[in-house]
Parts: structure tokens; sequence; C-alpha cells
């Protein structure tokens, strides 16, 4: 379970800019700007920085032992897992771990909750370190699909 009073995350990036005699530099600076909410209905909180305002774009940490319970996706997303481990069990008992470079398309809006009282899915981190991720998301069903779906 996440600590809503534990200090928010930093994440270091490089950004590469240039200066005022247009040298190209680079400088170490962090995401900072992280606040403990929730991404949709039934997820558990977790630290979230909008990367640009207005749009869909933004990272998560999920802290260690960070569980939601059952749930579906609010909206379709992509989830790009940037660094630590995560799973996400289907309805179906399948159990997908996912470390950095692994991505997912999270598209289960149309689920029912089973006579288990399961619906969507349950997801949480694996191991003793925050798993770090990237989501674009829509806010309209554009991405909604099944399989193979709207990529080839």
């Amino acid at each position: 379970m996440s600590d809503p009073k534990a200090d928010p995350p930093k994440l270091p990036y490089w950004h590469l800019w240039a200066d005022e005699d247009g040298i190209s530099r680079h400088t170490r600076c962090a995401f900072t700007a992280f606040d403990m909410s929730v991404l949709g209905p039934g997820d558990a909180p977790q630290w979230k920085n909008t990367l640009v305002d207005d749009a869909n774009a933004f990272l998560t940490v999920l802290p260690p032992k960070w569980v939601a319970g059952w749930h579906v996706n609010h909206v379709p997303k992509w989830i790009f897992t940037l660094s630590g481990c995560w799973y996400v069990e289907s309805m179906d008992g399948v159990r997908v771990e996912m470390g950095p470079g692994e991505y997912a398309f999270g598209g289960d809006q149309n689920a029912k909750e089973d006579a288990e009282g399961r619906l969507g899915h349950l997801s949480g981190t694996v191991g003793d370190v925050p798993c770090v991720q990237l989501i674009l998301q829509r806010n309209d069903d554009a991405w909604t699909a099944v399989p193979p779906g709207f990529f080839k």
C-alpha cells in the first residue's frame, strides 16, 4: 500500500539546450512535480506528474508493495514501463509481469463483473523498487478495439 505522506519521487533526466551563444549544453534536471492521486475509479493512489497541461501524457511512480484492486482502465491507454517491474492479472487468470522497455495497452473498458466479483484486472508492483511508467491515454473511444485492434 502506498504511503501518501511519503516524499514525492525525483526522476532525473538530461536536458539538452542551447545557451545565449548558441552552444549546446547538457544539464541534469529532475521531474519533481508529483502529486499522489488515482488515475481512475478503483485505482490505488500513485505518484503522478502531468508532462503537458491539457494533454494525456504523464509519468506515474508505483511505490513498492503497491496494489490496485480489481478495476478497469477508465479510458484506453498505453503504459510504458521505464524502470522497476509491475504485473497485470486479467479475469481469465493470466498474470503478466512487465519490466523496463515493455509496454501494454489497457483496453478493458467493456469488462463485466464475474461471479467471483472480479472486474477488469488486478495490478501491482513486483520487487522492492518503485515502478516508473509513462502513460499515454485518450479520453474518447478512438482507441477502443479488440486485438489485433487498430495497429497493424
